[in-house]
Protein backbone atom coordinates (compact mmCIF):
# COMPACT_ATOMS: atom_id res chain seq x y z
CA UNK A 1 0.00 0.00 0.00
CA UNK A 2 1.44 3.32 -1.06
CA UNK A 3 1.95 5.99 1.58
CA UNK A 4 -0.64 8.68 1.52
CA UNK A 5 0.19 12.17 0.30
CA UNK A 6 0.51 14.94 2.89
CA UNK A 7 -2.24 16.67 0.97
CA UNK A 8 -4.68 13.83 1.52
CA UNK A 9 -3.83 11.55 -1.39
CA UNK A 10 -4.25 14.11 -4.18
CA UNK A 11 -2.20 16.80 -5.67
CA UNK A 12 -4.68 19.61 -5.59
CA UNK A 13 -4.10 23.27 -6.10
CA UNK A 14 -3.62 23.80 -2.40
CA UNK A 15 -0.77 21.33 -2.11
CA UNK A 16 2.39 23.12 -0.94
CA UNK A 17 4.63 20.64 -2.78
CA UNK A 18 3.08 21.11 -6.23
CA UNK A 19 2.88 24.90 -6.12
CA UNK A 20 6.62 25.46 -6.67
CA UNK A 21 6.73 22.95 -9.54
CA UNK A 22 3.79 24.62 -11.21
CA UNK A 23 5.46 28.01 -10.84
CA UNK A 24 8.70 26.71 -12.39
CA UNK A 25 6.77 25.13 -15.28
CA UNK A 26 4.87 28.33 -15.98
CA UNK A 27 8.06 30.37 -15.85
CA UNK A 28 9.83 28.01 -18.26
CA UNK A 29 6.86 28.03 -20.64
CA UNK A 30 6.78 31.84 -20.60
CA UNK A 31 10.49 32.29 -21.22
CA UNK A 32 11.24 29.34 -23.55
CA UNK A 33 7.88 28.25 -25.08
CA UNK A 34 9.38 26.46 -28.08
CA UNK A 35 11.88 24.48 -26.03
CA UNK A 36 9.26 23.34 -23.55
CA UNK A 37 6.73 22.51 -26.25
CA UNK A 38 9.25 20.36 -28.09
CA UNK A 39 10.08 18.51 -24.84
CA UNK A 40 13.76 19.31 -25.24
CA UNK A 41 16.02 19.24 -22.19
CA UNK A 42 16.70 22.75 -21.00
CA UNK A 43 20.29 23.68 -20.18
CA UNK A 44 20.83 27.06 -18.65
CA UNK A 45 24.48 28.16 -18.49
CA UNK A 46 26.44 31.37 -18.24
CA UNK A 47 25.89 33.77 -21.11
CA UNK A 48 28.45 33.78 -23.93
CA UNK A 49 29.26 37.27 -25.12
CA UNK A 50 29.71 37.92 -28.83
CA UNK A 51 33.30 38.77 -29.75
CA UNK A 52 34.78 37.39 -26.54
CA UNK A 53 37.53 35.40 -28.30
CA UNK A 54 38.38 38.30 -30.58
CA UNK A 55 38.68 40.66 -27.63
CA UNK A 56 40.95 38.19 -25.87
CA UNK A 57 43.30 38.29 -28.85
CA UNK A 58 43.19 42.07 -28.96
CA UNK A 59 43.84 42.31 -25.22
CA UNK A 60 46.60 39.69 -25.10
CA UNK A 61 48.38 40.49 -28.38
CA UNK A 62 47.50 43.92 -29.70
CA UNK A 63 47.44 45.60 -26.29
CA UNK A 64 51.03 44.74 -25.28
CA UNK A 65 52.22 45.46 -28.82
CA UNK A 66 50.64 48.91 -28.79
CA UNK A 67 52.16 49.58 -25.37
CA UNK A 68 55.61 48.61 -26.62
CA UNK A 69 55.20 50.79 -29.71
CA UNK A 70 54.11 53.75 -27.60
CA UNK A 71 57.14 53.27 -25.35
CA UNK A 72 59.39 53.10 -28.42
CA UNK A 73 57.98 56.35 -29.81
CA UNK A 74 58.58 58.05 -26.46
CA UNK A 75 62.24 57.01 -26.56
CA UNK A 76 62.64 58.12 -30.15
CA UNK A 77 61.06 61.48 -29.33
CA UNK A 78 63.57 61.98 -26.52
CA UNK A 79 66.42 61.03 -28.84
CA UNK A 80 65.13 63.51 -31.44
CA UNK A 81 64.95 66.34 -28.92
CA UNK A 82 68.41 65.59 -27.58
CA UNK A 83 70.00 65.41 -31.02
CA UNK A 84 68.27 68.63 -32.08
CA UNK A 85 69.50 70.45 -28.98
CA UNK A 86 73.07 69.23 -29.46
CA UNK A 87 73.44 69.85 -33.20
CA UNK A 88 70.53 71.95 -34.37
CA UNK A 89 67.08 71.16 -35.78
CA UNK A 90 68.14 70.71 -39.43
CA UNK A 91 68.87 67.04 -40.29
CA UNK A 92 70.86 68.17 -43.36
CA UNK A 93 73.38 69.87 -41.04
CA UNK A 94 73.07 67.46 -38.10
CA UNK A 95 74.18 63.90 -38.91
CA UNK A 96 73.12 62.56 -35.52
CA UNK A 97 69.62 63.98 -35.93
CA UNK A 98 69.40 62.64 -39.48
CA UNK A 99 70.24 59.16 -38.21
CA UNK A 100 67.55 59.29 -35.52
CA UNK A 101 65.02 60.52 -38.10
CA UNK A 102 65.86 57.47 -40.24
CA UNK A 103 65.26 55.21 -37.26
CA UNK A 104 61.90 56.88 -36.64
CA UNK A 105 60.83 56.38 -40.24
CA UNK A 106 61.95 52.75 -40.16
CA UNK A 107 59.68 52.23 -37.13
CA UNK A 108 56.74 53.95 -38.90
CA UNK A 109 56.69 56.87 -36.49
CA UNK A 110 54.24 59.51 -37.82
CA UNK A 111 55.84 62.47 -39.58
CA UNK A 112 53.88 64.91 -37.40
CA UNK A 113 55.30 63.27 -34.25
CA UNK A 114 58.85 63.53 -35.61
CA UNK A 115 58.49 67.21 -36.42
CA UNK A 116 56.81 67.95 -33.08
CA UNK A 117 59.69 66.31 -31.19
CA UNK A 118 62.32 68.27 -33.13
CA UNK A 119 60.54 71.58 -32.64
CA UNK A 120 59.95 70.71 -28.99
CA UNK A 121 63.70 70.69 -28.37
CA UNK A 122 63.69 74.48 -28.27
CA UNK A 123 60.95 74.53 -25.64
CA UNK A 124 62.54 71.81 -23.52
CA UNK A 125 63.72 73.24 -20.22
CA UNK A 126 66.46 70.74 -19.43
CA UNK A 127 68.82 68.84 -21.70
CA UNK A 128 68.88 65.07 -21.40
CA UNK A 129 72.13 63.42 -20.29
CA UNK A 130 73.66 60.44 -22.10
CA UNK A 131 74.96 57.77 -19.73
CA UNK A 132 76.50 54.34 -20.11
CA UNK A 133 75.92 51.85 -17.29
CA UNK A 134 77.97 48.68 -16.88
CA UNK A 135 76.37 45.65 -15.26
CA UNK A 136 76.61 41.91 -14.71
CA UNK A 137 73.66 39.62 -15.27
CA UNK A 138 72.88 35.99 -14.35
CA UNK A 139 75.64 33.51 -15.11
CA UNK A 140 78.30 36.23 -15.23
CA UNK A 141 76.92 37.77 -18.44
CA UNK A 142 78.01 41.31 -19.27
CA UNK A 143 75.56 44.14 -19.95
CA UNK A 144 75.92 47.68 -21.26
CA UNK A 145 73.01 50.11 -21.04
CA UNK A 146 72.80 53.37 -22.94
CA UNK A 147 70.59 55.71 -20.94
CA UNK A 148 69.09 59.02 -22.00
CA UNK A 149 67.55 60.90 -19.10
CA UNK A 150 66.88 64.31 -17.61
CA UNK A 151 67.24 62.86 -14.11
CA UNK A 152 70.41 60.69 -13.84
CA UNK A 153 69.95 59.93 -10.15
CA UNK A 154 66.45 58.58 -10.66
CA UNK A 155 67.51 56.55 -13.71
CA UNK A 156 70.40 54.96 -11.84
CA UNK A 157 68.12 53.97 -8.97
CA UNK A 158 65.57 52.47 -11.38
CA UNK A 159 68.20 50.45 -13.24
CA UNK A 160 69.83 49.26 -10.02
CA UNK A 161 66.46 48.09 -8.68
CA UNK A 162 65.67 46.14 -11.86
CA UNK A 163 69.08 44.45 -11.77
CA UNK A 164 68.69 43.49 -8.11
CA UNK A 165 65.25 41.96 -8.69
CA UNK A 166 66.49 39.76 -11.52
CA UNK A 167 69.86 38.53 -10.28
CA UNK A 168 72.06 41.29 -11.71
CA UNK A 169 74.22 44.06 -10.31
CA UNK A 170 75.99 47.23 -11.37
CA UNK A 171 79.63 46.36 -12.06
CA UNK A 172 82.59 48.22 -13.49
CA UNK A 173 84.69 46.44 -16.08
CA UNK A 174 81.84 44.95 -18.12
CA UNK A 175 82.67 47.36 -20.91
CA UNK A 176 85.92 45.50 -21.64
CA UNK A 177 83.89 42.62 -23.07
CA UNK A 178 82.63 44.84 -25.91
CA UNK A 179 84.13 46.81 -28.77
CA UNK A 180 82.74 49.79 -30.61
CA UNK A 181 81.79 49.21 -34.23
CA UNK A 182 79.87 51.03 -36.90
CA UNK A 183 76.56 49.31 -37.64
CA UNK A 184 74.42 50.08 -40.69
CA UNK A 185 71.00 48.46 -40.68
CA UNK A 186 69.52 47.88 -44.12
CA UNK A 187 65.94 46.95 -44.98
CA UNK A 188 65.21 43.38 -46.12
CA UNK A 189 64.09 44.78 -49.50
CA UNK A 190 66.03 47.07 -51.79
CA UNK A 191 64.90 50.42 -53.16
CA UNK A 192 63.01 48.60 -55.93
CA UNK A 193 61.10 46.46 -53.43
CA UNK A 194 62.94 43.22 -54.23
CA UNK A 195 64.11 40.91 -51.40
CA UNK A 196 67.82 41.17 -50.60
CA UNK A 197 69.47 37.75 -50.52
CA UNK A 198 72.37 37.04 -48.20
CA UNK A 199 74.64 36.47 -51.21
CA UNK A 200 73.76 39.91 -52.60
CA UNK A 201 74.29 41.41 -49.14
CA UNK A 202 77.77 39.86 -48.88
CA UNK A 203 78.69 41.23 -52.29
CA UNK A 204 77.41 44.67 -51.32
CA UNK A 205 79.38 44.50 -48.06
CA UNK A 206 82.64 43.82 -49.93
CA UNK A 207 82.03 46.70 -52.33
CA UNK A 208 81.06 49.10 -49.52
CA UNK A 209 84.04 48.23 -47.30
CA UNK A 210 82.06 46.54 -44.50
CA UNK A 211 83.71 43.82 -42.42
CA UNK A 212 80.69 41.56 -41.94
CA UNK A 213 76.96 41.28 -42.58
CA UNK A 214 74.31 39.22 -40.77
CA UNK A 215 70.55 39.20 -40.14
CA UNK A 216 69.43 41.54 -37.37
CA UNK A 217 67.94 39.09 -34.87
CA UNK A 218 67.06 41.80 -32.36
CA UNK A 219 63.97 42.95 -34.29
CA UNK A 220 61.58 40.19 -33.26
CA UNK A 221 58.44 42.05 -34.34
CA UNK A 222 59.46 42.20 -37.98
CA UNK A 223 58.52 39.28 -40.24
CA UNK A 224 61.53 39.99 -42.47
CA UNK A 225 64.58 40.85 -40.35
CA UNK A 226 66.82 43.70 -41.42
CA UNK A 227 70.43 43.15 -42.42
CA UNK A 228 73.21 44.41 -40.17
CA UNK A 229 76.43 45.60 -41.86
CA UNK A 230 79.39 45.94 -39.48
CA UNK A 231 82.37 48.20 -40.14
CA UNK A 232 84.99 50.32 -38.40
CA UNK A 233 83.59 53.39 -36.67
CA UNK A 234 85.60 55.72 -38.91
CA UNK A 235 84.07 54.16 -42.05
CA UNK A 236 80.45 54.32 -40.91
CA UNK A 237 79.34 57.21 -43.11
CA UNK A 238 81.17 55.92 -46.18
CA UNK A 239 79.73 52.42 -45.85
CA UNK A 240 76.23 53.78 -45.47
CA UNK A 241 76.52 55.96 -48.57
CA UNK A 242 77.95 53.09 -50.66
CA UNK A 243 75.22 50.69 -49.57
CA UNK A 244 72.58 53.19 -50.58
CA UNK A 245 74.34 53.82 -53.90
CA UNK A 246 74.25 50.06 -54.59
CA UNK A 247 70.45 50.10 -54.38
CA UNK A 248 69.95 49.01 -50.78
CA UNK A 249 67.73 50.86 -48.29
CA UNK A 250 69.60 51.94 -45.12
CA UNK A 251 67.41 52.20 -42.03
CA UNK A 252 69.96 53.53 -39.56
CA UNK A 253 73.68 54.02 -39.06
CA UNK A 254 75.18 54.28 -35.61
CA UNK A 255 78.17 53.37 -33.46
CA UNK A 256 77.28 50.44 -31.21
CA UNK A 257 78.90 48.11 -28.70
CA UNK A 258 79.30 44.56 -30.00
CA UNK A 259 80.38 41.68 -27.71
CA UNK A 260 83.84 40.24 -28.24
CA UNK A 261 82.69 36.77 -27.13
CA UNK A 262 79.33 35.18 -26.42
CA UNK A 263 78.55 33.47 -23.11
CA UNK A 264 76.36 30.31 -23.17
CA UNK A 265 73.96 29.94 -20.24
CA UNK A 266 72.14 26.87 -18.90
CA UNK A 267 68.37 26.74 -19.35
CA UNK A 268 67.30 28.04 -15.93
CA UNK A 269 69.88 30.79 -15.87
CA UNK A 270 69.00 31.79 -19.43
CA UNK A 271 65.33 32.20 -18.53
CA UNK A 272 66.32 34.45 -15.63
CA UNK A 273 68.56 36.46 -17.95
CA UNK A 274 65.73 36.85 -20.47
CA UNK A 275 63.45 38.21 -17.76
CA UNK A 276 66.17 40.70 -16.81
CA UNK A 277 66.61 41.84 -20.42
CA UNK A 278 62.85 42.23 -20.78
CA UNK A 279 62.61 44.32 -17.62
CA UNK A 280 65.51 46.54 -18.68
CA UNK A 281 63.98 46.93 -22.13
CA UNK A 282 60.76 48.16 -20.50
CA UNK A 283 62.64 50.86 -18.59
CA UNK A 284 61.78 54.13 -20.38
CA UNK A 285 65.23 55.68 -19.88
CA UNK A 286 67.15 52.77 -21.48
CA UNK A 287 67.47 53.58 -25.19
CA UNK A 288 69.92 50.82 -26.09
CA UNK A 289 70.83 47.53 -24.40
CA UNK A 290 73.85 45.36 -25.24
CA UNK A 291 74.68 41.92 -23.85
CA UNK A 292 76.99 39.00 -24.59
CA UNK A 293 74.51 36.18 -23.99
CA UNK A 294 74.64 33.48 -26.65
Amino acid sequence: MLPSSPCGGGAGPGCSRTRPMAAVGALALARWPRLVAASRPLHVGPPSWAGHNRWSKVKNVKGPRDTARSRLFQRLSLMLRTAAREGGPDPALNAQLANVVEQCRAKNMPKASIEAAIHGAERSAAAAARLLYEARGPGGSALLLEVLTDNPRRSQQDVRLILTRHGGTMAEGARHGFEQKGVVRVGPRDLQGHPVSLEAALEAALEAGAQDVCPDEEEEEEEEPALKFICETSALRTVRERLEASGLRPLSAAIEYLPRDRVPLPEGTREQAERLLQALGDCPDVVRLYHNIQ
